[in-house]
Order: C-alpha cells, then sequence, then structure tokens
C-alpha cells in the first residue's frame, strides 16, 4: 500500500488558501458540473459549437468560483466552509441529475417549507453513492492539506490579486466570447441556474439574505366590508361548502379529461363538472397555494411588497365558519389566523396505523377521517350561518408515488418503486403516478358522498383544484418547480373539479345545464377566490365578478 502513503503524503504537504482555492474551483467545475456540460452538448448541435461554448462556460464557472473563494483563502480555519461547498455540490448535482431540476430561488424557497416526510422520500443510497463519488477525495485532501501561513498583510494583497485576476479573465472571456454566449444564455435561460455551486450560493442568497435588506412586510387587510348577502335572510339550510387543494396532480392524466385510463372511475359516476382548461399561478406548492388563495391574482401577487389577508380571512370575517385540514407540510401561512389542524391529529389508533403507517405522514383518506366531529366542534353560532372546510391534500407528492396510494387502488401495474425516477421505466413511473390519482378520484369521491350525508342540514358542495402539475420524464425533466417561463405545460396545467348539490345550486342561481357546457373555458387559479366568494354569497370590496366561474351560468347573466 506504498501508493496509498505517497498518496497521503503528497495531499498534507503544505500549500497556500490560494493553491487549495484555485484547485478546489477547477475540480468543482468539473466533478460537479455534468448536468450542465451535457445539457451544452445537447444544446450546442455540432462538436465544434457546443465545445467552443462549453470551453467559455468553463472559463467562466472557474473565475466565478475563485472569485466567490477568494473571500475564504485565509488560513485552515476556513477548511469547514470549503468542505461544505464540497458536499454542497455533490448533493446539488445528484437532484440535478437524478430529477432535471435547477436551483433557482423559487426552487430554494419551496425547499425550505418542506418537511422532514418530503426530505425522507428523497433520499437514498444512491444519493450516498453519488455524493461520495464527488465528494469524498476532495474533502479528504482538504482535511489533510496543511496550510501555509502568511502575514494578514500578505494574505490581503493576495487576496485581493486573485479576486482581481478571477474577474479580469471572467471580464475577457465575456468579451471574446459574447457572439456565442450572450444568445445561448439569453435563449436557455435554465443555464444560469446551472452553474455548481454558484447557483445554489446565488439563490440561497436571494431567499435568505435579500428579505434581511427589506422592508418588514406589514399584513394589509382585505376584510373590511366583509358581509353575508341576500341568500343568508331566510336561509332554510346554511351552504357547506368544502375546497380541496390537490397536490402535483396533471390534468391530462385525470380521465374526466379524455385521458384514456380509468382514473377516475368514482368521480365519474358522481356526476361531477371537470374543468380541463385551468392553469395554476406557480410551478410548486409555495407559489401556488398563497397565490390562488389571494385577492391579487398572479401578476399582482407576486409583484407584492407586503402580505395581505386572504380568502380565509375574508370568510371568517363575514361571519362564517372556517376550517383548514392539512395532511401536507403545511398551508403556506393561508391558514395562520383561522382554526386549523393536520389531518393526523386526533386519529384514532387504529385507523392511523392503517392511514399513517405508525407515523405522521398519512394517506390522503386521514382528511376524511372524524370530519362529524370537526364539523360539529366549529362555534355554534357560525355554523349556523355557513361552513367552510379546506382540505390540503398530499396528492400526488413526488418522487415516491407509489406511497401516495394504497394497494386497493394500485390498478396499474407495475409500479416504479423507488425515488431514482429516471431510472424506472416510463410505463413504470407513469403507472405509480396514475394510482396515486385514481386514488385521489377515491378521496374526492370521499368527501362528496360525506356532503350527501349531510344534505338534511346543509346546502352542500366541493371545488376541487390542483396547485401545480408536474413532469414524468417528458423531455427528460422530473417533478415540478422550473421558473415559471421555462416550466413545460404539464407543471401548470391543472385538474379542477365541482360537485354542487341540488340545494346549493339553487341557492346560487347556478344553471346546471350552463354550467356542463363550460368546461373548456380558460381559466387560472386567480379565479378561486372570486368563485369561492360567489358561491357562499359573500360581499366584499376585493370580489370581482368577471372572476366569478360561474358567474356567467347565474340567473340574472342568463
Amino acid at each position: 500500500m506504498g501508493w496509498l502513503a505517497s498518496l497521503n503524503d503528497w495531499m498534507s504537504r503544505p500549500r497556500s488558501a490560494r493553491t487549495v482555492i484555485l484547485w478546489l474551483s477547477v475540480y468543482l467545475a468539473v466533478a460537479a458540473n455534468w448536468p450542465l456540460w451535457m445539457d451544452l452538448a445537447r444544446i450546442g448541435g455540432a462538436p465544434s459549437v457546443y465545445l467552443r461554448t462549453t470551453g467559455g462556460m468553463a472559463v467562466l464557472l472557474v473565475s466565478g468560483l475563485v472569485g466567490l473563494l477568494s473571500f475564504t483563502a485565509w488560513s485552515r480555519w476556513f477548511k469547514p466552509v470549503w468542505i461544505a461547498l464540497v458536499v454542497l455540490a455533490a448533493v446539488v448535482q445528484h437532484y440535478m441529475m437524478a430529477y432535471r431540476i435547477v436551483i433557482d430561488p423559487s426552487m430554494l424557497a419551496n425547499a425550505t417549507q418542506t418537511d422532514v416526510h418530503e426530505v425522507r422520500d428523497l433520499l437514498s443510497w444512491r444519493m450516498l453513492v453519488n455524493v461520495a463519488l464527488v465528494a469524498v477525495l476532495p474533502v479528504w485532501w482538504i482535511w489533510r492539506v496543511r496550510i501555509a501561513r502568511i502575514g494578514l498583510g500578505g494574505q490581503l494583497w493576495r487576496n485581493l490579486v486573485m479576486l482581481l485576476a478571477a474577474a479580469g479573465v471572467a471580464a475577457g472571456c465575456v468579451v471574446a466570447m459574447n457572439r456565442d454566449l450572450a444568445p445561448l444564455m439569453r435563449n436557455n435561460v435554465h443555464l444560469r441556474y446551472m452553474l455548481n455551486p454558484l447557483a445554489t450560493v446565488y439563490s440561497t442568497a436571494t431567499v435568505v439574505v435579500r428579505p434581511l435588506f427589506q422592508h418588514k412586510r406589514k399584513l394589509v387587510p382585505m376584510t373590511a366590508g366583509a358581509a353575508l348577502g341576500p341568500s343568508y335572510a331566510q336561509q332554510e339550510r346554511p351552504p357547506l361548502f368544502v375546497i380541496v387543494v390537490g397536490e402535483t396532480a396533471r390534468a391530462d392524466h385525470f380521465a374526466l379529461n379524455g385521458y384514456a385510463r380509468d382514473t377516475n372511475p368514482e368521480l365519474s359516476a358522481r356526476g361531477v363538472l371537470s374543468y380541463d382548461n385551468v392553469h395554476s399561478c406557480g410551478t410548486n406548492t409555495l407559489a401556488s397555494v398563497p397565490c390562488m388563495f389571494s385577492p391579487l391574482g398572479k401578476a399582482a401577487f407576486e409583484a407584492r411588497k407586503d402580505d395581505y389577508e386572504n380568502l380565509m380571512d375574508v370568510l371568517q370575517a363575514a361571519g362564517l365558519a372556517v376550517f383548514w385540514i392539512d395532511n401536507q407540510s403545511g398551508c403556506k401561512d393561508v391558514c395562520n389566523r383561522v382554526p386549523h389542524a393536520f389531518a393526523a391529529d386526533g386519529l384514532p389508533a387504529d385507523i392511523k396505523a392503517k392511514l399513517c403507517a405508525g407515523g405522521d405522514e398519512c394517506l390522503d383518506e386521514a382528511l376524511l377521517e372524524g370530519l362529524d366531529a370537526r364539523l360539529a366542534a366549529l362555534p355554534p353560532e357560525r355554523r349556523a350561518k355557513g361552513v367552510v372546510l379546506v382540505m390540503h391534500q398530499m396528492g400526488s407528492h413526488g418522487p415516491e408515488y407509489y406511497k401516495r396510494s394504497p394497494l386497493a387502488a394500485k390498478a396499474f401495474q407495475p409500479e416504479c418503486t423507488t425515488n431514482a425516477l429516471a431510472e424506472c421505466a416510463h410505463a413504470d413511473l407513469v403507472n405509480a403516478y396514475d394510482n396515486s390519482i385514481r386514488y385521489t378520484d377515491h378521496v374526492l369521491a370521499g368527501a362528496i358522498d360525506w356532503l350527501k350525508t349531510k344534505s338534511s342540514d346543509y346546502d352542500t358542495g366541493m371545488l376541487y383544484m390542483s396547485d401545480h402539475g408536474e413532469s414524468l420524464g417528458e423531455f427528460g425533466l422530473f417533478l415540478h418547480g422550473l421558473p415559471y417561463g421555462l416550466a413545460p405545460d404539464v407543471q401548470k396545467h391543472v385538474p379542477v373539479v365541482a360537485w354542487l348539490s341540488d340545494g346549493l345550486r339553487r341557492r346560487a342561481d347556478l344553471s346546471a345545464a350552463c354550467m356542463k357546457g363550460d368546461r373548456q373555458t380558460a381559466y387560472t387559479h386567480d379565479n378561486l377566490y372570486h368563485t369561492a366568494l360567489a358561491m357562499m354569497d359573500v360581499k366584499t370590496p376585493s370580489f370581482k365578478p368577471a372572476l366569478d366561474m360561474f358567474g356567467k351560468c347565474r340567473a340574472p347573466a342568463a
């Protein structure tokens, strides 16, 4: 094993911090950026073209890394920072290659909202192997290398020279290759978020550091003037409306929308209305859920500088009983000011063992458990006016789609049973995903059946709307969360399903024939706020009748 001793001796030789930084930058550019190099080869066409652009991108990447790390080129006490950056780059490369994602600020912000169960779904032995292949050797070297000591003044001017040299090389490369790089980056914006780990550092700074320098958000009230409409004056029964927030469901995988597979056997038998031309506000839960409950609409929501009260606040302010039940990683601040609970809360031990696998990550049928008790626990004076329940599903959350449906709902076999989606046969991946959609069909049918049991006491209805869609390998992409302008339509085209009892339809003066003929009209998440207010007959200055999905089918409009 003399070669191992020789290698260890070579690694432990004294070197300046700048030498370590330089070699580390080159190593990360080469070993931790395979998704970038492969994408450049795919985009570039002929080798004479993509080799030139790849060389230019490599120079820019190494220069950027040297410039960034020059701020840490001081002493051996910065070794933990270098090791952390190597491990970060290795982890990021694994997920970029496994799921074809990019680490932009929205993806990172969504990741910070992920709970322990979702993190667990993303872990695998393959991830550990891939990270080890990239990180073990440089981490060992960083640990072993001795950093030569230089006085503070000497370190300062040498680091400054390194920073200026890196900036000069990068500027020279941009000038020399502007004709190649400018159109490349303009036409392929995602490439800037594939520069590993620079993109992750930038996105982290955007998500974590930038808010520290922004003004403190205030909560803008939207509840002023909220009141119940004339239908409440002499109502026979109060309304009971269930809003189901779906997770990661694609409109084109709903049989109700023409999908060849029977993914909606139970809803098809319950007289629902399915709207097949609806698009989401965002491509991840953190972006979409607050947006769909906001009165602002997508454009104004994304441009806002303050927080605004949402649909839940307005319904509660009008005097209705509202309750949010979550089977996800949280309501993304939508339910902060109204009563809320997790689906697992209060479940009997036998039901929890059946639906939650002994933990707190439950199948979506947990949302339907104990609904009578949850309803009865709401304030009676509010309940007598009307009730809105929101159920936030686990739905088809990936990458472990097979966990989102019980054995009884697995009509499509064989399933992909790993979170390394690129390793699965495409048909197996689609089977697992479609089984999760079929299970959502079962849960929604269960919600409708429960609402029917309440028909003697309430006028009942349900509106289901998914938060975003999903990529299942199309164009080499998996999961969701790409920047909205770059994301394929399957990450934005979402299913919407409505079921209204005859009592609620008559109460809202809706024409059944008109509603059945409105399936192809284009709608977005912007419509949810105004549609829910109209269904509950809540009057408020923020209500826009033109955004009520069912507005054209109300008796006065007809």
